[in-house]
């Protein structure tokens, strides 16, 4: 299926592996930041509060009331804070830092597991030094306590978990360490999240990864990232990436597309109208159902032409998860187009306000893909010539 899109003007550039690495990592980073404040609320309710659509990084939905507002969860999401999106992300870079290879998922009962609930670091949202354990959803909760409580073997572990968005939303270094390789990127990620999650959840981690490395090809483009990713999607991820990125190639602006990209992902997405309080039939595995949020940022990818600054503001005014969103479709615009495209303002106010360095984990994971890329590359000639042999090939 081919995509129409009006693509916004982005100057040609040609962008080393370094500069889509740190356009991803930052991308999403920055992306998180800004729709963590808005998480959970619709379009309407987000600009009733705002008084308008988010243009940028807000303050707390209850303001200076945030620690009591919601008792559940005290974190202090906005003014530039990334959330538990972004702390995975850069503990799934630490692993591939350790490893320094190709990931599956007893990395993650080795390296990740043990990163999360052993070194205290400082977590924005909490204002505070803790295990990133003690910030992190149930759902990635879920895999410390199959793999070091439950000893689960970890290729199943994340069977049995809420099927949700929680592997896909870190899965974006899979996709640059196997940067304009979709299809490794692909396994690899399905490898890896197979301790996390199942069914639909895990496929949408794998697309996911798919989707970034291929936007790490020299000369792609929103569409040829969305043909990539359908290329790959199997069973209802692959129907909703379809349904709403078909909707997506009718608008330019996100404005315009808020609802229509709601109600094409809707007959896929089992949580259903209010977020914040599921159905009953929410997040169990089916494979005729999808996540709701790998969809939409690829649809606000399409109806954003690729720019970072509107594919991730009709992200974050879509609403619900729109952290997450914004997460997906901030690292796949900065794949795309490098850090230069992102605002350097809001760059700049999410590393201090989190107290992160968000250039560091990019550096750090470009070194490690061309390391990776070196030993692909030996293991590749290396099959070719003992296949030639076998085959009686005389190269």
């Amino acid at each position: 299926m081919t995509h129409k899109t009006s693509e916004l003007p982005v100057a040609a550039t040609t962008l080393t592996l370094a500069e889509r690495v740190t356009g991803a990592l930052v991308g999403a980073a920055v992306g998180d930041a800004l729709g963590g404040p808005v998480e959970g609320w619709t379009p309407e309710q987000i600009a009733e509060r705002h008084g308008g659509r988010v243009t940028g990084v807000v303050g707390p939905w209850y303001g200076d009331d945030w620690r009591t507002a919601r008792p559940i969860a005290p974190y202090h999401k906005g003014d530039g804070h990334v959330t538990d999106d972004t702390l995975m992300t850069h503990a799934l870079v630490r692993v591939y830092e350790t490893v320094r290879d190709h990931l599956d998922a007893y990395s993650v009962a080795d390296h990740l597991v043990p990163d999360l609930m052993s070194r205290p670091r400082w977590i924005p949202e909490l204002e505070a030094e803790a295990l990133p354990l003690q910030r992190i959803f149930l759902a990635e909760k879920w895999i410390v306590t199959r793999l070091h409580y439950g000893h689960a073997d970890p290729r199943e572990a994340g069977s049995g978990n809420v099927v949700n968005c929680g592997a896909a939303m870190y899965m974006a270094p899979v996709g640059l360490v196997n940067a304009a390789h979709p299809e490794a990127a692909y396994a690899e990620a399905l490898d890896v999240a197979g301790a996390h999650q199942s069914s639909y959840g895990r496929e949408a981690a794998g697309v996911l990864a798919a989707a970034v490395a291929a936007a790490c090809t020299p000369g792609a483009t929103p569409a040829s990232v969305v043909e990539a990713a359908l290329a790959l999607a199997k069973d209802g991820t692959r129907s909703a990436i379809e349904s709403v990125c078909e909707v997506a190639s009718r608008h330019t602006d996100f404005e315009s597309a808020l609802v229509p990209l709601r109600a094409a992902v809707a007959p896929f997405d089992t949580v259903g109208p209010h977020y914040r309080e599921p159905s009953l039939g929410a997040r169990r595995p089916s494979r005729l159902h999808s996540i709701e949020e790998l969809p939409v940022a690829l649809g606000m990818l399409l109806v954003g032409g690729g720019d970072y600054r509107h594919t991730v503001l009709g992200s974050v005014n879509y609403g619900r998860d729109c952290d997450s969103i914004a997460t997906m479709s901030g690292a796949l615009a900065g794949a795309l187009h490098g850090e230069q495209a992102i605002p350097a303002g809001w760059v700049k106010t999410v590393a201090d306000a989190s107290r992160l360095d968000l250039h560091a984990p990019a550096r750090a994971l470009t070194e490690v893909a061309r390391e990776i890329f070196v030993r692909d590359t030996a293991r590749r000639r290396a099959h070719e010539a003992a296949f030639a042999a076998l085959a009686g090939d005389e190269r």
